[in-house]
């Protein structure tokens, strides 16, 4: 039976590799908070533009639109905590790299545009690896959900420090340090991965090819109704909705008239709003009725990302960024919840490549798209215009329910999530 109160909220931390990760990557999330800030802040410091700001978002993620694919079939064939280690190690040596040049003052945008691409390459393995690699970690099936939300409190709560402490790093000194406390973070969830005892039966080497596993997880992802339409709408808010943040140091600066501090509080108010919706997701007993949830969240993020375009008061601005961090949170970590929980363990790596196409890859293309209508017509009509699109997908999901709701549910009662006498209410 199900645990009550507190500790059912945090159930999957009764296993110890989970409970290890939680750790190490609490430490190594609020460094790369921290860095993105650096980096964003750095860049307009250095440039002005926000069509650079876009361009760099662009280079740091386009990568991981190219090769998350190819990325996926190697998760499938690979030990995923092996290839996490090695995604690690590499991105320790890239934040390095990014505090040297800054702290020696010879920073300039081309290396931060090659630095933000080999980050982009990382990335394009680490995010499937890490996605796959959660269901390694807690041995229950039952407590997978639980541990998706209670890793997405995590990232939240990194949200909200890092940030807030960047902002004050950046204020006191410069950028540079904010990179080689990002650099230094990344020891910590290095050594949780090295201490997990893994126990994974030893697959067979498939003797299919690269391109015949990566056409096989395709035809899986684009003809299973559930899991295409929520990628689909995924795609949508991805490159609609999360470039906002990319804008977040024009909203601080010019429109607001603010500084680092100001940036900081902002990405803090998107942190708090994000931290309470996947605090509330983790409290969930079960994924029953999850997939009802995902429009509403889309809806409530674009209604934020209007908001905060309109709003040229602080406080406003604080609590339209709270909302849209909410429903965005709310939307990722139940879009996440349900892959996980339908996808078959052989195409989990392959699954997760095109989650994070979805959740990366369409990004780069959202920063360029926002720089670019930033600069025509400003950011504050940017973000509503995106906030108008997200609506709108939100609209085409809800539409789609129905149908993908009638799939699901064989699957949940085989699955034993749903009862029949919970059917109707599910």
């Amino acid at each position: 039976m199900p645990r009550r109160g507190v500790s059912h909220t945090w159930r999957a931390l009764r296993h110890r590799n989970f409970r290890l990760f939680f750790g190490g990557q609490s430490i190594s999330l609020i460094g790369t908070w921290m860095t993105r800030i650096a980096t964003a802040w750095l860049v307009y410091r250095l440039t002005g533009s926000a069509l650079l700001l876009g361009t760099v978002s662009f280079m740091g993620q386009f990568p991981t639109f190219l090769l998350a694919p190819f990325a996926g079939v190697w998760v499938d064939r690979l030990n995923r905590r092996r290839v996490l280690v090695w995604t690690q190690t590499l991105s320790m040596v890239q934040s390095l790299s990014l505090a040297a040049l800054t702290l020696s003052h010879v920073i300039t945008v081309p290396w931060i545009l090659g630095l933000a691409g080999m980050q982009g390459l990382i990335n394009a393995f680490d995010m499937p690896g890490r996605q796959a690699f959660m269901v390694q970690m807690v041995e229950d099936r039952n407590d997978l959900g639980n541990a998706i939300a209670i890793n997405s409190s995590m990232v939240n709560m990194a949200r909200l420090v890092g940030p807030s402490l960047a902002g004050l790093v950046i204020a006191a000194s410069s950028e540079g340090w904010c990179f080689l406390i990002d650099g230094i973070s990344y020891m910590a969830v290095i050594a949780s991965l090295l201490m997990m005892r893994i126990h994974v039966p030893p697959s067979r080497r498939k003797a299919t090819s690269t391109f015949t596993e990566l056409k096989e997880g395709w035809i899986y992802v684009s003809r299973f109704l559930p899991i295409r339409t929520i990628l689909t709408l995924f795609a949508v808010v991805s490159l609609m909705g999360m470039p906002f943040v990319v804008l977040m140091p024009i909203f601080a600066a010019k429109v607001l008239g603010g500084g680092p501090h100001t940036l900081g509080f902002l990405m803090g108010a998107v942190g708090v709003g994000a931290l309470i919706s996947a605090v509330s997701l983790a409290a969930r007993k079960s994924v029953r009725g999850l997939i009802r949830i995902i429009p509403i969240a889309a809806a409530v993020f674009g209604v934020g990302l209007i908001g905060f375009g309109l709003s040229r008061v602080f406080w406003v601005s604080m609590l339209m960024a709270f909302v849209a961090g909410m429903g965005m949170m709310q939307g990722m970590a139940a879009s996440n919840t349900i892959i996980q929980t339908l996808v078959p363990e052989d195409k989990r790596g392959r699954v997760m490549s095109y989650y994070t196409m979805a959740f990366v890859g369409m990004a780069p293309f959202g920063s360029l798209l926002a720089g670019a209508m930033a600069s025509a017509l400003g950011a504050p009509i940017a973000v509503m215009i995106n906030g108008a699109a997200v609506i709108l997908g939100a609209g085409w999901f809800a539409s789609r329910l129905p149908a993908a709701a009638e799939v699901v549910r064989p699957i949940y009662r085989e699955m034993g999530i749903l009862l029949a006498a919970e059917e109707i209410q599910s």
